[in-house]
């Protein structure tokens, strides 16, 4: 039946070249796409790829032309080919957003982060309810730590996507760089009504929990992300240390047994840093030899999400030794600190 098929395409497709050589331009760029397409059907990438060469050549304004060939070229692997030929597709469709942002995400592959990043505000400026281009940049901030910028950006895009999951769970993340633990349990609360099944959310809110010295909550959410398999290790440790608060050893020495059947080599690491363990060391199960452990679980959580995490566990632990208290202080004489700067600088 295939062999069928390419013999009829053999007979037609001569037909319809020899009928675009009288039609206008336009019908000759759609009977060229439409070719290029079913040599793509047919695996036959090449032979698109010369159609469309030909194509754009002979007919430089084709925004079709330029934006299949840009995809070919994306699909594979010569981006900075790619680049040009969604430049190139933009320059002749204005509102082709979907390729500002597939060249801001080329670039950003490229390390060309700088460009990207005026891409995706450039975009943001003409189309400010894309919120793939907003968390886009969002990311290119947080990656470069500049997350008072970030929670502009995030902010504005909420005003047309108020129930997106993704804006509102990094607001929650960029809140939590910058210490300010009640805006992100907010957000972070937010996303978690928005997506119950993303469990970093919910850790998250037990980490604020912690620092807020919020025991029975931080409970109910590590119990929640016990069913992440990501997560599982660390939450069932962070449970045996709530349980050493409440002077539980027993509960304690079972939960830390757990985290460490979980992920051996993390876990272990993590107890045999933290003093908190000491009084159960003797009765938890350490393995002889943890050099041949392996780490297989499934790792989902991206560099940000990572950044986050290890920044709330750090805070959880200062909070220990000097109360949450201070630390708004702290951050309260900054922030008095950046005003005075700011009027003095009106002033001059």
């Amino acid at each position: 039946m295939t062999y069928i098929i390419i013999y009829t395409l053999a007979i037609i497709i001569p037909i319809f070249v020899i009928i675009l050589e009288k039609l206008n331009n336009s019908s000759a760029e759609m009977f060229d796409s439409i070719i290029a397409k079913i040599h793509l059907v047919f695996g036959n990438t090449k032979a698109a790829k010369n159609r469309l060469i030909k194509l754009v050549t002979k007919y430089p304004e084709s925004y079709i032309g330029h934006k299949l060939l840009a995809q070919i070229y994306e699909n594979e692997g010569g981006q900075r080919k790619a680049v040009d030929e969604y430049a190139q597709a933009i320059n002749i469709n204005k509102k082709d957003y979907d390729s500002y942002y597939k060249v801001a995400t080329i670039l950003t592959d490229l390390d060309k982060k700088d460009e990207a990043e005026q891409m995706l505000i450039n975009l943001l400026s003409k189309k400010p309810d894309y919120t793939d281009a907003t968390i886009a940049l969002g990311d290119l901030l947080i990656e470069k730590e500049d997350f008072k910028e970030a929670v502009n950006i995030y902010t504005e895009a909420l005003k047309y996507s108020p129930t997106s999951y993704d804006l509102n769970y990094n607001l929650g993340i960029v809140y939590t760089m910058l210490n300010d633990f009640q805006n992100a349990k907010m957000y972070y609360e937010k996303a978690s009504e928005l997506n119950s099944m993303v469990y970093n959310t919910k850790y998250s809110l037990a980490e604020i929990a912690l620092i807020y010295k919020e025991l029975e909550e931080a409970e109910k959410y590590f119990l929640q992300v016990t069913e992440d398999e990501e997560l599982s290790a660390d939450a069932y440790l962070e449970l045996a240390k709530i349980y050493l608060i409440r002077n539980d050893k027993d509960t304690a020495i079972k939960y830390a047994n757990v985290a460490i059947q979980e992920n051996p080599k993390k876990i272990v690491e993590k107890i045999q840093k933290d003093v908190t363990f000491a009084i159960i060391m003797a009765k938890l199960s350490i393995p002889f030899n943890l050099e041949f452990e392996e780490d297989e679980k499934v790792k989902k959580l991206t560099s940000k999400e990572i950044k986050a995490k290890e920044h709330l566990e750090q805070m959880v632990e200062i909070t220990k030794k000097i109360g949450y208290n201070d630390i708004k202080i702290e951050k309260n004489n900054l922030q008095k600190q950046e005003i005075n700067e700011i009027q003095k600088e009106r002033e001059e």
